[in-house]
């Protein structure tokens, strides 16, 4: 089982790969969703820490639905990015009908080079998750999405999250639960999903609140539970 936590900080950073984290998505902001933290700590954080850092591009809570300059920004994000040596980056892109946009989403991928690609959240707005799945499928630049099945917090859409991993069986594509994961449901929810990577935000947090740093007991408590789950 793959471990994922969100970091926002150097500090974040390194507490979350003490607790036993397997992977960091770095973002900023999370008041707002997450949007593409600085540069600086993008470099900070790889030469930091050992587990592979995956960097969101977003450069704003708007919309999904991006523009020529908005394409541009992320364009040269994602250059920033893979010089500062990022294992790989999270990004979403759809049209104004809430559909994968599939240009847009061409434009980025031929900048990423080797890094991995997390295709994120946007993908709950989509109303035919299960046809933006093939959609995603189809770019080979991409390892997984990052959803909680929908609207609801990922431990309501189980049913859902389970149609999802067993469309993923047979692609490269793995599904990774987030938004309103914890450590009180989690058992449950892989097994009656067969997930095989989760997406860990304010649960593993002092007070369960971003306001809060991280608390590496929380994720060592979690990761044991995954390991005998």
């Amino acid at each position: 089982m793959m471990l994922e936590i969100i970091a926002t900080s150097m500090a974040d950073a390194v507490a979350a790969e003490r607790g036993g984290a397997d992977r960091l998505e770095l973002c900023a902001a999370l008041s707002e969703g997450g949007l593409t933290p600085s540069l600086g700590l993008v470099e900070a954080v790889v030469k930091g820490v050992n587990i592979p850092v995956h960097v969101i591009v977003r450069p704003h809570s708007r919309t999904f639905h991006y523009d020529d300059n908005d394409l541009a920004v992320m364009i040269a994000d994602i250059r920033h990015i893979k010089r500062a040596g990022a294992a790989g980056v999270v990004i979403g892109v759809l049209t104004k009908e809430r559909k994968v946009n599939t240009e847009a989403l061409s434009r980025l991928l031929e900048e990423v080079g080797e890094m991995k690609v997390t295709f994120h959240r946007a993908f709950d707005e989509i109303e035919n998750q299960l046809e933006a799945f093939e959609v995603i499928a189809s770019f080979p630049q991409i390892q997984r999405i990052l959803t909680s099945g929908g609207q609801a917090p990922a431990p309501e859409a189980a049913e859902q999250l389970k149609k999802l991993v067993d469309e993923s069986k047979n692609t490269s594509v793995r599904i990774l639960a987030g938004n309103g994961m914890n450590p009180e449901t989690l058992s449950s929810l892989v097994s009656a999903t067969g997930l095989e990577e989760v997406h860990f935000g304010s649960a593993v947090r002092m007070n369960r609140s971003f306001m809060y740093p991280i608390d590496e007991a929380v994720i060592t408590a979690i990761k044991s539970e995954l390991e005998t789950s």
